[in-house]
């Protein structure tokens, strides 16, 4: 464990407190068969004090990696918070998901589990109508297999905000990227939303899946990470490939510090002329 820790911040209003990076569930855990390395990345990650991880029951064989260490150090398993997904819609799929979930990581509840990438005013209805998958969620927090329950959408923001609004979420996830403040969206609908509920906000594609990335630009990883905790966010994530990137998501969040005027004009320019093609995971009717 490093000695200079990585801040921490209460994941919402839930008591519970988690470290401003998290270890997303893409990058190497968004595989199969590359168990010693993603073991490695996940290793890494406990070692540097890292205390929020991500997967999702659609992110390949992320949950069986993550499995395999608890099963075997259920001190550490204690010692972090464990989120997970289901992209189900209906109650009976969703609590399909969790039971498989819960098997593949070798737990017997989860911290947080999420509604899985909310798209459309049909999912909004599916999902909350009768024998909708937000039953499940719900039932399955009263029953103690998930402490939280969250939502998550990179889709559309207007929806995404709407599902924060109406549902009894403690969290949602959500894009937080220097193309997201110049379309806005999800960081002036979706954000204001989640903090008048007072529920955490997870970040995510901070990096565009690697396409942000740009360093004759001065676009880094590291601005990426420290701008997206520049934001009024709980926690940034952050899939990592290998050692040395687990390395620089936690050095960025002990050093947890805004990009500088001149900093953020440089990190800025290359993102504002073609924002809509960068924000790939965006629909635009």
């Amino acid at each position: 464990m490093k000695t200079n820790s990585i801040p921490t911040v209460e994941f919402g209003t839930t008591g519970r407190m988690v470290t401003r990076v998290g270890l997303g569930g893409e990058g190497v855990l968004r595989t199969t068969g590359k168990t010693d390395a993603a073991r490695k990345v996940i290793r890494s990650a406990i070692a540097e004090g890292i205390t929020y991880f991500d997967s999702a029951r659609v992110y390949s064989d992320s949950e069986v990696y993550y499995g395999g260490i608890w099963t075997q150090d259920s001190r550490a398993r204690s010692r972090v918070f464990q989120a997970s997904k289901s992209a189900s819609r209906d109650k009976a799929g969703a609590r399909q998901d969790l039971e498989d979930t819960l098997g593949r990581l070798g737990v017997d509840h989860l911290d947080l589990w999420q509604i899985h990438d909310v798209r459309t005013a049909e999912d909004l209805s599916v999902i909350s109508g009768p024998g909708g998958a937000l039953e499940a969620f719900m039932e399955a927090k009263e029953a103690g297999k998930t402490r939280f329950i969250g939502v998550t959408g990179h889709h559309d923001p207007d929806i995404l905000a709407r599902a924060v609004r109406q549902w009894p979420v403690d969290s949602v996830m959500m894009p937080v990227n220097p193309v997201e403040e110049v379309l806005g969206g999800f960081l002036t609908k979706t954000l204001p939303a989640a903090l008048d509920k007072g529920i955490a906000v997870i970040a995510m594609k901070i990096f565009g899946a690697g396409h942000y990335i740009a360093p004759h630009l001065g676009v880094t990883p590291e601005l990426l990470l420290r701008y997206a905790l520049s934001k009024p966010i709980t926690v940034a994530i952050a899939g990592c490939s290998g050692v040395d990137e687990v390395e620089t998501l936690a050095a960025a969040g002990r050093l947890d510090q805004p990009p500088g005027k001149t900093e953020l004009r440089k990190l800025m320019a290359p993102f504002k002329e073609d924002a809509r093609r960068l924000a790939f995971y965006r629909h635009f009717g």
